[in-house]
């Protein structure tokens, strides 16, 4: 209970620091827990930036250290994740993201969230449940790939909680005041134009591959050149066939670390 910030007295005031810590904390206990099942496995480890040479040559890089190194495969998994997407009319050092959140040393404060997507709805969620003034700005629907009688209520329940909702609008300018905060102007869905104040406005438009390091034309690995993810098949081939994708960097297939974890156990088993 503690590591989140909250204490155990029904009147504790949450402790951000302190569930940012905890979060860091659990963050590293993972990392050190996948390189200990990796070399109980005997897999070597590189911490270094790979891009393909050719279909089986992978160069891998390491900048601080400026070292550069060979390496050779039967057979290549590509599992490299996303990165936010950031609005492109906007600075991005004036916005935080997902990404972000839980490196912030203080809490973000009265936030706007932008966006419709699962990301955005629990950032405003978790934030509205500690008490902040949120906002969440929806360009057109809530929850655009899910059940929308599911969706609307749970727009319903957010509202009834106290999260506000601006639909039909999008940042047209984000401006940093004199004391350091957002001043954020967007046009309502009536055509008039509105503008509020914010502490942090946090983006959570979606998620893009992050492959374009790869190299991908080095392999000739097909991808979508919109979102940068990776077209493969339902055995999560990708058009070359000793060479797969698995998560949020394969175009149409099941995204975040739990189905990859999945996929990957499945093609380690086989």
């Amino acid at each position: 209970m503690e590591a989140t910030g909250w204490g155990v007295d029904r009147n504790s005031v949450h402790d951000w620091s302190k569930m940012v810590n905890g979060v860091q904390k659990y963050i590293r206990s993972l990392r050190w827990n996948a390189k200990l099942v990796l070399a109980e496995r005997q897999i070597k480890y590189y911490n270094m930036l790979a891009k393909f040479v050719d279909e089986h040559t992978l160069e891998l890089h390491d900048p601080k250290k400026n070292k550069k190194e060979t390496v050779t495969a039967k057979n290549i998994l590509i599992a490299v994740g996303g990165r936010p997407t950031y609005l492109a009319n906007i600075p991005q050092e004036l916005t935080i993201s997902s990404d972000d959140i839980f490196y912030l040393k203080q809490n973000p404060g009265k936030t706007l969230v932008v966006g419709a997507s699962y990301i955005a709805l629990e950032c405003a969620g978790f934030l509205r449940g500690m008490g902040n003034d949120v906002t969440v700005m929806v360009r057109s629907i809530l929850l655009r790939s899910f059940d929308q009688g599911c969706a609307v209520k749970v727009g319903q329940y957010m509202e009834q909680r106290g999260t506000k909702f601006i639909y039909g609008s999008v940042p047209e300018r984000i401006e940093k005041t004199e004391d350091g905060k957002k001043k954020v102007t967007w046009t309502d869905k009536n055509g008039i134009e509105q503008s509020d104040v914010y502490d942090s406005v946090l983006v959570a438009i979606g998620r893009t591959a992050n492959t374009p390091y790869l190299n991908l034309e080095g392999a000739g690995v097909k991808y979508d050149t919109a979102n940068l993810k990776i077209f493969t098949s339902d055995a999560e081939q990708t058009n070359v066939p000793h060479i797969y994708c698995v998560g949020d960097c394969a175009f149409g297939r099941p995204e975040l670390t739990p189905p990859a974890v999945m996929v990957i156990k499945d093609i380690y088993n086989k």
